[in-house]
């Protein structure tokens, strides 16, 4: 389903980006969009935007109201377009997509930083500086702690991950050793 909701949402975070770039709004569509998708991720929106007894205008109309004055007329219309269409189940995606065009855009890179203990400042900042020089962009790091990894770190910009952690090698022994 991921897969398909990706090809759902491209052209439309293309659209967005390509309008959000030629009126110089880039940041405030990143706003909006971000909002947009916590507002469908949340339970109670979710199960009202699934329920099919409701109608597809009403469900629009309904995030609208929770978007109050947050979305300027272009956010709303992408709104109403989304609900038209029966799609607004992928509006987390097409916020995802936008945000990656953005940084491409940017040329940066939103790096998550998975690891087993929390990482300071310092390391992060260390981690930020070595991915700058081997990708060549400007990278934002975000850190969250797992202490399912027992050690070590995952790295994940874009599509590349680099696996450090300790559970990340017992898997990769485990695949040689045919376990």
């Amino acid at each position: 389903m991921a897969a398909e909701a990706t090809t759902i949402a491209r052209p439309y975070a293309e659209a967005v980006f390509k309008r959000a770039a030629e009126t110089g709004k880039l940041d405030l569509w990143s706003d909006m969009l971000g909002f947009l998708a916590a507002v469908v991720h949340d339970p109670a929106m979710a199960g009202l935007i699934a329920n099919p007894k409701l109608d597809k205008a009403r469900k629009g109309d309904l995030i609208l109201e929770v978007g109050g004055g947050r979305l300027s007329d272009e956010g709303q219309n992408l709104v109403k377009l989304l609900a038209d269409n029966g799609r607004l189940t992928v509006l987390a995606e097409i916020a995802t997509l936008y945000e990656r065009l953005k940084n491409e855009h940017e040329g940066a890179i939103d790096v998550l930083v998975t690891s087993a203990f929390a990482v300071n400042p310092a390391q992060e900042q260390a981690l930020a500086t070595a991915l700058r020089n081997k990708l060549g962009r400007e990278v934002r790091i975000t850190s969250e702690r797992d202490p399912e990894l027992i050690g070590g770190v995952r790295i994940r910009a874009g599509d590349l991950v680099i696996d450090g952690s300790v559970r990340g090698r017992l898997s990769q022994l485990a695949n040689v050793l045919g376990i």
